[in-house]
């Protein structure tokens, strides 16, 4: 019987943090990657954002990124990684320990969008801040740029590249990847601001269900499902309400709250690194690769 597939990470770790395991290499255009391999970088990219400039440009380099700006005003962070073929602009998510970041969090008040609709109170100062910096830096940017971020980072990165689209910038969003992102606006944002968007979600994930539905926030983009055994999957709302249930019953059962232990970028990225072994191994057995058209039936919410 043929040997499976594994990909083997590459590990940067600084003393007494968590390693980070890498398992992205780009050496072409992002476009030339399968829509999950495209994913697993995305994903490797927010939690590079976490990280400290050091690590984080070393991090990058080790993906295939050349240059890594970081950009930072009052807690409000992100990075601009680059090479010679993309750009892409990675949000940095919720900090626990940073006062800015929880306050982000919980300032759910809508305001007026600079479109159409209202958005989130907190993640709008958020992108306030950084913007400025973000749309110098892109004005003289002839590459496809992708936005991505993880929690508050997804929020970020969806306001950003909403911005970047209406800007007069030359600069627009090819693509925006978001994992565990809350929601971000009403449904005349939603509805106004048309992105290529897919949507990140890992089965209990809180997170993706705040800020609540009944204030009238809404997700948009394609959803990207995966479900208690971390396994992409198209469910139907009663569906996912089961598979949700019994994920939480499971958790309990290993001592672990689900729906904290589901936001964490590093869960994300282990689905996606077990996605992208499955492709390839279909694809080595004459398969086709895994197509977001498969995702092209789900609605840009009314989700809830």
């Amino acid at each position: 019987m043929k040997d499976r597939i594994r990909l083997t990470p590459q590990v940067i770790q600084d003393p007494g943090e968590e390693p980070l395991l890498l398992h992205s290499r780009v050496t072409g255009p992002i476009s030339e990657l399968t829509f999950l391999q495209r994913a697993l970088l995305f994903a490797e990219l927010a939690m590079i954002a976490y990280n400290d400039e050091s690590e984080a440009s070393r991090a990058a380099q080790l993906v295939g990124f050349t240059h890594a700006t970081h950009f930072d005003d009052q807690g409000a962070q992100s990075y601009y990684f680059r090479n010679e073929f993309d750009s892409v602009i990675a949000c940095r998510g919720t900090q626990p320990n940073e006062w800015t970041d929880l306050r982000a969090d919980v300032d759910a008040v809508a305001v007026i969008a600079e479109t159409v609709g209202k958005v989130h109170r907190g993640f709008k100062r958020e992108v306030d801040r950084l913007w400025p910096m973000l749309e110098q830096a892109l004005h003289s940017n002839d590459l496809p740029t992708y936005f991505v971020g993880h929690s508050l980072g997804g929020a970020m990165a969806k306001i950003c590249a909403a911005r970047c689209m209406l800007s007069p910038i030359e600069t627009n969003p090819r693509q925006l990847f978001t994992f565990g992102s809350p929601r971000v606006g009403d449904s005349k944002y939603v509805r106004f601001v048309t992105l290529d968007h897919f949507r990140f979600v890992n089965n209990n994930d809180i997170v993706t269900r705040v800020p609540p539905f009944w204030l009238g926030y809404r997700h948009s983009g394609h959803e990207v499902y995966f479900n208690r055994d971390g396994k992409i999957r198209r469910y139907s709302l009663l569906m996912k309400g089961r598979d949700r249930w019994r994920g939480a019953l499971r958790g309990l059962w290993n001592r672990k709250i689900d729906y904290l232990s589901d936001h964490s970028i590093h869960e994300y990225c282990k689905h996606l690194v077990s996605a992208v072994e499955d492709e390839l191994n279909v694809i080595a057995a004459g398969g086709a690769p895994f197509s977001p058209k498969a995702l092209s039936t789900m609605t840009r919410e009314p989700q809830r």
